[in-house]
């Protein structure tokens, strides 16, 4: 696959995922360190509701709940 630009000048790699029949996905860790995570992180998923799931750090997704933020 090719690489796709964002408006932020960052090149990234789109990452093909497979779920699997129990349900879980394994993602490529180039995405995780990407997006500043590492193995231990705690993710609150959720759809967004047009086709795509949205992964956010359990703490910031809690965070704006707590402000009052929607997901």
């Amino acid at each position: 696959m090719g690489a796709a630009c964002d408006p932020g000048g960052m090149i990234r790699e789109p990452a093909e995922a497979l779920v699997r029949e129990d349900g879980s996905v394994e993602l490529p860790m180039g995405i995780l360190v990407e997006a500043g995570l590492a193995p231990g992180a705690r993710l609150l998923a959720y759809s967004d509701g047009d086709g795509r799931i949205v992964l956010r750090r359990e703490v910031d997704a809690l965070d704006d709940l707590l402000n009052g933020r929607p997901l």
